[in-house]
């Protein structure tokens, strides 16, 4: 109880700081991009006394970008908090194991065979991204589970890595013989280019969090007896398979929902929780919350960093992600013992 307690105003420091590279990197993101708006004009057209420009570049181009790309963020590292809580490895990276990648092949057949335009029914598309991932992460996991040993680590990451590769060249085959306008969309889909940029988009991501992020927070006292053992956990009274699936299904509905708006992003849900980690300790229910604002600042910032190069169109925040997160990646699996 002593531990805890020092360890709380630390634990508050790191929420606000971090709170507060978030609204600095927004307030420096509104004013960035092709139709730029000056910084001195962004307050008063955010208290209402700008002009029609202003309000029009703010509140219709760049805020619901902004918004889109902070909680997709959020979303993609809380979903790897859990799975690696739910694995006990902390490679587990919901773009790395290939849930992305399903969830990816379900928008794609989405987008080329169903008979509507993808906006019309935005707030279908996080669903049918879910049906995708879901699908691959019950396969992934039973390639990975041993009877009596449970998950194995390596194996999850081999065979995440093999079906997110496979179901790329799926995603390649379907498009091969399909109309430029839909080649082009699926392409940016697979380099991460924020594409769902429009209100409609951030309401459709909004309640997949309001109602996610609750669940994750109260079952941190499960993740936390998990991390310490399957015995351990039965000896504490927590329904490990009932409380796994639950946990599952809760990672693979964050990252589906999340790629469904910003295409294929890995390596958020990698290192958000490990820079979690680092700050305040591996307790679940202190690091979560870090790993939550960790993973949203982390997002907004690539896609800030992207939209100011290479203008107008900009580079995709998942290739900006990538050239930070690979490198980690490769990092950690050189230092993890097998």
């Amino acid at each position: 109880m002593l531990h805890t307690l020092r360890r709380l105003p630390r634990h508050n420091g790191v929420l606000v700081t971090l709170a507060a590279l978030i609204l600095v990197t927004f307030f420096v993101s509104l004013g960035l991009g092709s139709s730029s708006v000056s910084y001195g004009r962004i307050i008063p057209t955010l208290l209402g006394s700008g002009t029609f420009k202003d309000e029009f570049v703010l509140f219709d181009i760049r805020m619901p970008r902004i918004l889109i790309t902070l909680l997709a963020g959020m979303a993609l590292a809380l979903s790897g908090a859990l799975l690696q809580g739910i694995t006990r490895n902390e490679l587990a990276d919901p773009g790395i194991v290939g849930i992305n990648a399903g969830a990816g092949v379900g928008v794609t057949v989405f987008f080329l065979f169903a008979p509507i335009e993808v906006g019309t029914f935005v707030f279908l598309i996080p669903a049918v991204a879910f049906a995708g991932a879901l699908l691959t992460a019950v396969l992934i996991y039973l390639f990975a589970y041993r009877p009596g040993e449970g998950v194995q680590p390596i194996k999850l990451i081999l065979i995440g890595v093999g079906f997110s590769t496979a179901l790329s060249g799926v995603m390649i085959v379907l498009i091969s013989s399909a109309e430029q306008g839909k080649v082009d969309f699926i392409a940016k889909w697979l380099a991460g280019t924020v594409w769902g940029t429009d209100w409609p988009f951030v309401f459709a991501l909004l309640p997949w969090l309001l109602l996610l992020i609750p669940f994750a927070l109260v079952k941190t006292r499960s993740l936390n007896l998990l991390s310490l053992g399957e015995a351990s956990a039965v000896g504490a009274g927590v329904p490990i398979q009932k409380d796994r699936i639950l946990l599952l299904l809760t990672a693979v509905a964050l990252a589906a929902s999340a790629v469904s708006v910003t295409g294929g992003i890995a390596f958020i849900g990698l290192m958000a929780p490990h820079i979690a980690r680092a700050l305040v300790g591996p307790a679940h229910q202190r690091f979560i919350p870090v790993s939550i604002l960790v993973g949203g600042w982390l997002l907004l910032l690539a896609d800030t960093i992207g939209r100011s190069l290479n203008d107008p169109g900009g580079i995709a925040a998942g290739i900006v992600v990538a050239f930070i997160g690979a490198p980690y990646f490769l990092h950690l699996l050189l230092k993890k013992p097998n």
